[in-house]
């Protein structure tokens, strides 16, 4: 096998994201938590992931369930405390891991201290920490701006007589990044964490940070129907992705790369040449990833496949590394949305593709749709637009990890529904059956341990049916061609020129003879013999 080839760890590793409500309750109350979290790394460790991302474990009035951060430097008490998270943080690393916390730079809760003190006069020295504005000349909002849970992104404060700017809940007051104390403390915020050991960050919203200076109307939005959401009525050229943001995305690379390998993972919704930008440049970079939904967002065929693959590959500036993503505590399940069979196709590719893939929790199970009585729904996405299908809880729901009651995840009942088939689809059931998605995943993730073309190798697609997506991945003397079928009849596929099949790596199927066919919903990874 060919010796890898140095690089950072965040660019041959894997990301795994857990959603600390849901992964394991230890103490009874329904809500997972940190000693729940740590008794469960051995199972996380063997999944072959390199690195935790843990959605956010700071104080909140939970109205965003973690997003609303009413203190940046502290833990939330349904989770645990600060001791409880360095026990959690040693565990990880003494398995050979790294712990990336998710940081929510745009806004705070309206509980913190910041906003208490802004609020309290227009004097105040915090006042300039958020956004406030007087109300337009006819009355009203300062512009049209719409959050991005519907409604206006202003709320008017009797108290002191001006509007505040916020993109989400109106718990959830933006914070003003122009301003430079606002920015030296959540600098410190940043130090905070890593002067306690952790290995990075993935950055909430980093493309909202900052607003166009003088706040004018976001333009209408030609395309917009009734069908779709509120949000998306505006075009959002002037309350998201300004050029100054740059400025401090470049500052955090710079506190992070004091303190050696560290990494910062992006979340930016962005066009691809705007989306490459946050790379910053060599001599100014900016996050090591930002992150890439495209995997997400688009129809689920090989043609699409094959053009938002390319098209993002040529996006890329030459120093910035990709990455992918299937799923996340916002997103739809994938098998939900493709259905199990092709959700192990999806799990091939994630983890062949070139870039660093990110993993959610319980898709390595095949979690897919949940029912959730209305009465039980707890996101305010969905409880402010209930009619537009958008809520998130279908993704937040409990890990199952076994039969046990309440699938081993409480005592009691869980603050959301447990998956529909939590007796048959859990983690003991699989751990027991060889064919199961999560031996495929473990499998998988050591292929990719143990080959470097498929964790840092060159990529590049090759011809193909139109229902199979195929590529080469090459590293050193190891050339290997990834065939995915995501139609439903046999396929054939296409071998490279002076190249030859040497023998299959792995299926999402059964084993069997190589035949220059790809069956209905599998996948190959083939080793290739010939030129290098």
């Amino acid at each position: 096998m060919a010796q890898a080839r140095s690089t950072p760890w965040w660019e041959r590793g894997v990301v795994y994201q857990i959603y600390p409500r849901s992964f394991q309750d230890s103490n009874g109350d329904g809500i997972g938590d940190l000693a729940g979290m740590a008794s469960r790394l051995d199972y996380v460790a063997a999944l072959g992931i390199d690195a935790i991302w843990l959605s956010p474990i700071f104080p909140s009035p939970m109205a965003d369930f973690g997003y609303d951060v009413a203190d940046y430097c502290g833990i939330e008490p349904i989770f645990g405390d600060l001791a409880a998270f360095d026990a959690l943080l040693d565990e990880v690393h003494a398995r050979g891991l790294k712990l990336l916390l998710d940081f929510v730079p745009n806004h705070s809760s309206d509980q913190h201290a910041w906003f208490r003190e802004s609020r309290s006069s227009r004097d105040n020295p915090k006042r300039d920490w958020y956004i406030w504005r007087d109300p337009a000349p006819g009355g009203g909002p300062p512009n049209n701006w719409v959050s991005d849970f519907g409604g206006s992104s202003w709320e008017w404060d009797e108290a002191t007589g001006q509007y505040y700017l916020h993109a989400f809940l109106k718990e959830q007051p933006d914070l003003n990044w122009r301003n430079p104390e606002l920015r030296a403390a959540m600098m410190e915020v940043m130090r905070f964490w890593f002067e306690r050991g952790v290995d990075g960050f993935r950055i909430d919203v980093l493309w909202h940070i900052v607003k166009h200076e003088d706040l004018p109307d976001n333009p209408q939005n030609p395309d917009w129907t009734p069908e779709i959401r509120e949000r998306d009525q505006l075009l959002q050229h002037h309350s998201t992705d300004q050029p100054e943001a740059h400025a401090f995305s470049a500052e955090m690379r710079d506190l992070a790369d004091s303190y050696g390998e560290r990494v910062l993972i992006g979340e930016i919704f962005l066009p691809n040449d705007a989306h490459a930008r946050w790379y910053g440049t060599p001599e100014r970079p900016q996050v090591h990833l930002p992150f890439n939904f495209q995997l997400v967002e688009n129809e689920w065929n090989a043609a699409s496949l094959r053009r938002i693959i390319a098209d993002y590959e040529a996006s890329l500036p030459a120093h910035g590394w990709p990455n992918w993503v299937l799923g996340s505590h916002d997103a739809p399940r994938i098998a939900a949305r493709i259905g199990e069979a092709q959700a192990r196709v999806a799990a091939m590719l994630l983890l062949t593709l070139r870039g660093t893939p990110t993993l959610y929790q319980g898709d390595e199970l095949g979690v897919g749709e949940v029912t959730i009585p209305p009465e039980r729904m707890r996101d305010p996405q969905h409880l402010r637009e209930p009619e537009r299908g958008i809520g998130r809880d279908r993704s937040r729901t409990p890990m199952p990890w076994s039969d046990a009651p309440f699938a081993g995840f409480s005592t009691v009942e869980p603050w959301l529904p447990l998956n529909d088939d939590w007796r048959t689809r859990n983690v003991a059931a699989q751990e027991v059956d060889a064919g199961s998605l999560l031996h495929f995943y473990r499998r998988l993730l050591q292929l990719r341990r143990a080959h470097p073309a498929l964790a840092i190798g060159s990529f590049a697609l090759t011809d193909a049916d139109d229902q199979v997506l195929s590529y080469v991945r090459r590293e050193g003397e190891e050339t290997l061609l990834v065939v995915l079928n995501l139609g439903i009849h046999p396929r054939g596929y296409v071998v490279p020129a002076r190249y030859a099949v040497r023998g299959t790596l792995a299926s999402t199927g059964p084993e069997r003879a190589v035949d220059g066919t790809v069956l209905p919903d599998e996948g190959l990874i083939l080793r290739l013999e010939g030129e290098h």
